[in-house]
């Protein structure tokens, strides 16, 4: 009987290796690349800070390797940003041959709406709210109390910032794809709202490492963009979601 599952089991666990190791060598490639401008990209993602107060003169590391590591983090970091469109592919083909025909077409659309959705939630993180927090956090430095950010930690906040905001951007999408599919209806989203904005806060204050400014400043879009989804439910899905009853 086990060699029977085995047997059944072993193609999707061939795809899926496929699928998995397609997707590590596009973040290898990405990283690879976004190493050789590490030192631009890392300035780049300076700027804001020396924007935020003008007694923010440097940033300073205490450990030899550590420019060197976090050289290494950020360059993986925007691997795996950059590599997202690839990512999301592979995910949908795997999922791809247990879909009807018609269904497989929808990889590219899927692909296009899911990375301009990511786009749109790193660019929002970068020129929106980072700016801001900077400038609530730095508010505290004064002449008797001067910043001295570690270089490998402020990268690392604002690359996980970014890629906080750019996966919560994804949120209407999934819920309009979930409409699609008939697994649940906006009806259900509308009277669970208050679990799921508990549960919004939540992942906030995890995604945020337990700063209280930035759980408000990522939680208050999540719930924007909850609500959205809901909207886009109901627009993309029409009449085919009918709420449930309450023997459901």
């Amino acid at each position: 009987m086990i060699e029977r599952a085995i047997h059944v089991f072993r193609p999707h666990h061939l795809e899926l290796r496929r699928r998995v190791v397609r997707i590590f060598l596009a973040v290898i490639a990405c990283s690879c690349v976004a190493y050789i401008f590490s030192e631009t990209i890392a300035a780049f993602l300076i700027i804001p800070l020396y924007e935020a107060t003008p007694l923010m003169k440097k940033l300073v590391y205490t450990n030899l390797p550590e420019a060197f590591i976090a050289y290494i983090k950020l360059s993986l970091l925007v691997g795996v940003a950059a590599s997202f469109p690839v990512i999301l592919y592979q995910s949908w083909s795997f999922v791809a041959p247990g879909l009807k025909k018609n269904e497989k077409h929808l990889a590219i659309t899927v692909v296009f709406w899911g990375t301009l959705l990511f786009l749109l939630g790193t660019f929002f993180a970068l020129f929106g709210i980072l700016p801001r927090m900077l400038v609530y956090f730095m508010s505290y430095a004064s002449e008797s109390l001067e910043p001295l950010p570690k270089f490998g930690k402020y990268l690392t906040f604002v690359i996980r910032t970014v890629l906080a905001f750019g996966l919560a951007f994804q949120i209407p999408f999934l819920m309009v794809m979930t409409g699609r599919a008939r697994l649940v209806t906006p009806h259900y989203f509308r009277t669970k709202r208050i679990y799921f904005y508990g549960a919004i806060v939540v992942l906030a204050f995890l995604l945020s490492a337990g700063d209280l400014m930035a759980t408000v400043l990522l939680a208050i879009p999540l719930m924007l963009l909850y609500e959205s989804g809901i909207v886009l439910m109901r627009l993309f899905t029409g009449k085919s979601t009918i709420p449930p009853t309450d023997d459901q």
